[in-house]
């Protein structure tokens, strides 16, 4: 065990201009002790009870995240941590593990009184350190909680990502394999001598369904009905492959009167090659469709990523459409909305005048506050989300609310508090929050919450001419 001296204390560089006389006091009603490695010199929720210094080992300070350590700090010799002067905490919010055989002098807080009346330039020196420590506790949270809020968008995002890239693989590969069989059709059409202006009448016919954008909808119960029907009709008039023709000709509205039209156009011999040529061209453009809807799909979460983060914009207020930003944040938080069985409302003016502002930072506000309304419905299992926007004069007002529990009266005061959560460890830093609020006091605008149960409803304003 070393021998701790006024000496070796002011060799740490926030006691180096401490008088000797105070740090044998530190010395003299402090306890000397070694932790085994292994052992624990703080768990979340025990008291802080002592101030205390790192003589010799390694102390591993880290939280569990999903069930995993995620390390915070190492704290070295010549650390300074536990209670320090005028310092609110009472708990350990993290672990503190000794990797090592550990040497700790510890000042109980019971000297604390003693400390802060009589030993001015000691405390001077401690608080120091809790200054110290605040800041790169801020820091740390400020960055963890940005971490978490890509990490739910990301993984939001790359489940939607995903749905339409494999419906693009997927189509891809089944219209390549369509493509392979069309030599076997191209064979049959060849064979059929047809006047070109019969060709011409029954390419218009059915270029004329196809541009139809409005595909008629059935229930399941017509739509049998009417595949049935049209299999009769086939079958009559001996066309191959009558069922997966039925099924196409009735998705796309060909009804028994255009297959009747068809007959009288062309003869009888030839209505089986013609119906499976006209089908091999449905089939193709039900896939190239359905590639173009994934595509586009793509490309509009791609743009709502750009337009969340406000990518290649300055960072000075700038007039936008507020309705915007709230969208495309509803659009990188679809999966959660989706997986937490949660109806969303939109209630918009859209009247509303462009607004002045630093949009990316107010997609962090609707982030924040549209996520913290999700987590608190996932007790209910569903739940509805309104989004609600009015102009008032010259401001801009913006409601989230939520039917989730609500906020229970004795926390309400705090929901604003920097590092206050009520999400279990690793769901939370308690600074969401904290960032909204300085965000829109930035924007010279105000944050209220009217919270009873099944109804939570976080009302924003600020100038709509910034």
């Amino acid at each position: 065990m070393i021998n701790v001296t006024t000496d070796w204390l002011q060799s740490i560089d926030a006691l180096k201009e401490v008088p000797a006389l105070q740090l044998q006091w530190l010395i003299d009603n402090s306890e000397n002790y070694i932790i085994p490695e292994g052992d624990f010199i703080f768990k979340p929720g025990s008291p802080i009870s002592a101030t205390l210094i790192v003589i010799d080992g390694r102390i591993k300070i880290y939280m569990l995240q999903n069930n995993e350590a995620r390390e915070l700090a190492i704290f070295e010799p010549k650390t300074i941590t536990g209670y320090l002067p005028f310092s609110r905490a009472k708990t350990a919010a993290s672990y503190g593990e000794a990797t090592q055989d550990t040497q700790i002098l510890a000042l109980p807080i019971q000297r604390s009184h003693d400390l802060i009346c009589t030993h001015f330039e000691l405390t001077q020196a401690l608080v120091h350190v809790m200054t110290s420590r605040v800041r790169e506790m801020t820091s740390l949270q400020q960055q963890n909680e940005k971490m978490m809020a890509l990490g739910k968008l990301s993984a939001g995002l790359a489940h939607e990502l995903n749905n339409p890239a494999s419906a693009v693989v997927r189509g891809a590969v089944t219209l390549k394999k369509h493509l392979q069989l069309q030599p076997e059709s191209f064979k049959n059409i060849i064979e059929i001598k047809m006047s070109p202006l019969e060709v011409d009448i029954v390419n218009n016919k059915m270029f004329g369904i196809l541009g139809n954008k409005q595909k008629p909808v059935y229930t399941l119960m017509e739509r049998n009905d009417l595949e049935d029907d049209m299999v009769d009709w086939l079958d009559t008039y001996q066309v191959t492959n009558a069922p997966e023709i039925a099924e196409n000709f009735v998705e796309y509205g060909f009804t028994l009167a255009d297959v009747e039209e068809f007959k009288q156009l062309i003869p009888t011999a030839y209505l089986s090659p013609v119906f499976n040529w006209i089908n091999s061209n449905l089939v193709t453009e039900k896939m190239v469709t359905d590639i173009e809807e994934a595509s586009k799909r793509i490309a509009d979460l791609v743009g709502s990523v750009k337009t969340f983060t406000h990518m290649d914009q300055g960072y000075d207020k700038q007039f936008a459409d507020i309705h915007s930003g709230i969208r495309n944040t509803l659009n990188m938080l679809q999966y959660k909305t989706r997986k937490g069985n949660v109806e969303v409302v939109q209630n918009f003016d859209t009247s509303l005048p462009p607004v002045k502002a630093m949009i990316g930072e107010l997609n962090q506000v609707w982030t924040n506050l549209i996520d913290n309304a999700l987590d608190a419905m996932e007790v209910n299992g569903k739940g509805v989300l309104e989004i609600k926007t009015v102009q008032d004069r010259e401001f801009v007002q913006v409601s989230v609310i939520d039917n989730g529990p609500g906020i229970p009266a004795d926390i309400r005061s705090r929901i604003f508090d920097p590092f206050f959560t009520t999400k279990e460890i690793g769901k939370g830093t308690g600074l969401g929050l904290d960032v909204v609020t300085r965000i829109v006091r930035q924007h010279r605008g105000s944050i209220k919450v009217n919270s009873v149960p099944g109804h939570t409803e976080f009302l924003i304003c600020f100038p709509i001419n910034g």
